[in-house]
């Protein structure tokens, strides 16, 4: 997995390649339909006097510009930083000359301006969006100054008090600024989403895959044990007949059929093999040890302590041992195992209703800035571990922990120890019991015959 940083990096590099050709095209479209009724209107309905010739060049450039475009490339052509730029900076112009024709910021369209901002705010790099919005502020403040005026049928202008242009202009600076600013950061973060659950799928894909590799290897050592034993006890006598050179067709006929058989055995688990249900439960001891075991040789102590609440059965639930709760456990461990000075405290509860794993480690703990936004993606906020260059945050492990925990219906609480439990960071992970014990204490039933993996 990159790193924080170079994600990033990598996600700002891409923003020119998330918007086609096809959807500027047709938003130009609209605007220039928009355009030409509101001259209509204005000269056919108020009776404004426009300098109407100059005012359809300008339309008609934006006409000419969608048809070269149209016909130039493919509908489909996803468009490059200078493209995108380019055709932003255009629009911006545009629309620019149009509202210097037809009274300035004395023109209620200008409005209008903050919308290839926003455009570009969230398909261009940063530097490319700031000289876009810089090009648009300066083009609004010249409109303030630079002008033809609009007239009414009676020839008087149209022309608003200095303070309501001023006012105008400032807002219109502000619009720039702040949609700019909003529509970039909402993009990145939506983006940013979208990156981390297609890293939790790919998770959560790869730990199923090497649950089924489990269950494929437990049942073909169940299905083929008693043919290789018979196959190695028949070899065994066949040593014993050879020595006297007795006649070895029936020994030899049932090896063969043994074969036969092993054959026949690993056909019918298929490409993929089958589902040994024994795997799929487990102790909650076993499946959280299963989940640290990677972790357990890194230095740290790794402690476990399991039992129940006061009161409650002290036979260990056995849980569903669901890809979503291994790996999303190892990801809280590792996560503790990292920050931690020397030890990780596991302690596992549960009650008839309820089973609780608490981890706590003994470093620094969360930084009570970050405590609240704890399960976001690429979040920073703890300082990178001693012996580990290059770690940045925490933001994408915990985050696709809580998704999948959550997803097989747990909750998680995250806080830091207080002085009479020792230092470090907790995270509390709680499931009602009913969702991941499908006995729920009761008696176990009859798991029944191992199922084909469907591939």
């Amino acid at each position: 997995m990159m790193p924080v940083s170079e994600l990033e990096m990598f996600q700002d590099q891409q923003r020119s390649n998330w918007v086609r050709l096809r959807t500027l095209v047709v938003l130009r479209w609209f605007a220039i339909s928009g355009q030409i009724i509101a001259v209509l209107c204005a000269v056919f309905l108020f009776d404004l006097q426009l300098a109407i010739g100059p005012v359809s060049i300008t339309i008609g450039a934006s006409v000419l510009g969608n048809l070269f475009s149209s016909y130039l490339f493919p509908t489909n052509k996803q468009l490059s930083e200078r493209e995108a730029a380019a055709m932003l900076v255009f629009d911006i112009l545009q629309l620019g000359v149009l509202l210097y024709l037809t009274g300035g910021l004395n023109n209620p369209f200008g409005l209008l301006m903050l919308a290839p901002v926003t455009i570009a705010a969230t398909v261009l790099h940063l530097r490319s969006t700031v000289l876009t919005g810089l090009l648009a502020i300066g083009i609004i403040t010249a409109l303030s100054r630079f002008h033809l005026p609009m007239f009414t049928a009676t020839g008087t202008p149209l022309v608003l008090p200095d303070l309501f242009l001023f006012g105008v202009w400032l807002a219109l600076v502000i619009g720039v600024v702040f949609l700019a600013i909003y529509a970039r950061q909402v993009t990145t973060e939506m983006h940013t989403m979208g990156e981390a659950l297609v890293a939790t799928r790919l998770a959560l894909a790869r730990e199923q895959k090497l649950t089924d590799l489990g269950g494929v290897v437990a049942a073909a050592a169940h299905e083929l044990g008693t043919p290789l034993a018979t196959i190695k006890l028949v070899a065994r006598e066949l040593m014993d007949e050879l020595q006297g050179q007795a006649d070895l067709y029936e020994d030899a006929a049932l090896i063969g059929t043994q074969a036969d058989r092993c054959r026949d055995i690993l056909q019918s688990m298929g490409r993929a093999g089958k589902d040994d249900l024994h795997l799929r439960r487990a102790p909650v001891e076993t499946v959280l040890r299963d989940a640290a075991e990677p972790h357990l040789a890194r230095g740290k102590q790794v402690h476990f302590e399991i039992r129940p609440d006061a009161g409650d059965d002290r036979k260990q639930p056995n849980i569903m041992r669901r890809p979503e709760i291994i790996h999303g456990m190892r990801n809280l461990i590792q996560n503790a195992v990292d920050f931690a000075a020397s030890a990780v405290m596991v302690e596992v509860r549960w009650t008839r209703s309820l089973i609780s794993v608490r981890i706590q480690d003994d470093g620094p703990g969360f930084p009570p800035a970050v405590i609240g936004r704890i399960g976001l993606p690429f979040m920073h906020g703890r300082k990178p571990v001693v012996g580990r260059p290059g770690y940045d945050g925490m933001g994408l492990g915990l985050f696709i922990a809580k998704t999948l925990l959550e997803r097989s219906g747990a909750s998680l609480t995250f806080a830091n120890a207080g002085s009479k439990t020792g230092s470090g960071a907790i995270v509390l992970v709680e499931w009602p019991r009913s969702l991941i014990d499908p006995d729920n204490g009761a008696v176990a039933q009859p798991l029944g015959e191992n199922q084909p993996i469907l591939s």
